[in-house]
């Protein structure tokens, strides 16, 4: 469940009862969840909290499909999809497998999404564009001025500046999918200890040390 209460339909307000319409048709998606695309729905319902943000957020998506965008679809999914599974939200990475798919990935560059910098998949700028999401999302932002002048051999600074702002967007939406575990995020912690067998050593370290 999500670490965060939802909002049921009845307690909804205005804008997001239209969109619980638009989602879930008659149900309340909090007493019967679930969305077209299978997923439990609970993003909708969490956000739904703080009415403004909810908004927002939104319009977010909004932005990034409107027909002014001068980024190709395809670059932009191709950021969106890398920062999902770069962060490990498996919420992100899932639901832009889909859209990747949409706008006119192959199944092989799909794939090779998580291995992207040693597949024969992907153009010059594509490559580009992978490398420079790994930069936003897992340098925090430092990018070697060799990726930014691949960029920018083929995007202008409108499609670099959209690029950025809708990679970044993402990874917002999957660091706080982990944090808030939201829909396919809500798994438990992984990296555990692992109980030793009962009575043996503490110290493993001690059966390869000779002066253990």
């Amino acid at each position: 469940m999500p670490r965060l209460r939802q909002v049921p339909r009845a307690d909804a307000d205005p804008f997001a009862q239209q969109l619980y319409q638009m989602l879930f048709g008659d149900r309340d998606p909090v007493a019967a969840p679930g969305t077209a695309t299978g997923t439990p729905g609970n993003w909708w319902t969490v956000f739904a909290l703080v009415p403004d943000a909810f908004k927002h957020t939104t319009e977010g998506f909004q932005f990034y499909r409107s027909p002014k965008r001068k980024i190709s679809a395809k670059l932009r999914e191709l950021g969106q999809i890398r920062a999902g599974w770069a962060r490990g939200s498996q919420f992100v990475f899932s639901q832009h497998c889909k859209a990747s798919r949409d706008v006119g990935l192959s199944e092989a560059q799909i794939q090779a999404i998580p291995y992207w910098q040693i597949a024969d998949v992907w153009s010059p700028i594509e490559r580009a564009v992978l490398a420079y999401t790994d930069c936003l999302v897992l340098m925090g932002g430092r990018v070697p001025e060799e990726i930014f002048t691949a960029l920018k051999a083929d995007l202008s600074d409108e499609e670099i500046l959209e690029l950025t702002y809708i990679t970044a967007t993402y990874e917002m939406h999957a660091t706080m999918s982990r944090a808030l575990r939201l829909e396919y995020d809500d798994v438990d912690e992984r990296v555990v200890e692992i109980a030793a067998p009962k009575g043996a050593s503490t110290d493993v370290m001690s059966m390869v040390d000779k002066k253990g």
